[in-house]
């Protein structure tokens, strides 16, 4: 651990992937029980948790392109995430404080997840 307190940095993306639809999953099962609310949460848990699974598939990919349509579909659920992350904050679901650190995960997955994509490209096959 770099800090006392702090969890290490992990490095293995598919471990923070895991980890980030298993936090998605705890917001969802923390959100009211309404009819937005759970529409919501039935949204960010598949869109939450895609991006785990997805990236698993990629790992299996058969060519660069089929890598790269993956990953492309890895980066469009993260940002439906983030979306639907700033939705249930401003409907003051939970805190800023609270779904900081989770928002700032998917900042991060994003832009490993966008430059993973480009350097791919610049790889010729």
């Amino acid at each position: 651990m770099s800090e006392v307190g702090k969890k290490p940095y992990k490095f293995d993306l598919e471990d923070r992937f895991i980890d980030f639809a298993s936090r998605v999953i705890d917001v969802v099962e923390s959100l009211p029980r309404t009819i937005a609310a759970k529409h919501l949460g039935n949204q960010l848990v598949r869109s939450g948790t895609a991006p785990a699974l997805n990236y698993g598939e990629a790992q299996a990919a058969e060519a660069q392109a089929d890598f790269v349509h993956k990953m492309k579909i890895v980066l469009k659920e993260l940002r439906e995430t983030k979306v639907c992350l700033k939705i249930i904050l401003k409907r003051n679901y939970f805190s800023q404080e609270k779904l900081a650190s989770l928002c700032q995960e998917n900042d991060e997955l994003v832009a490993i997840i966008f430059k993973s994509i480009a350097t791919s490209r610049e790889i010729k096959p």
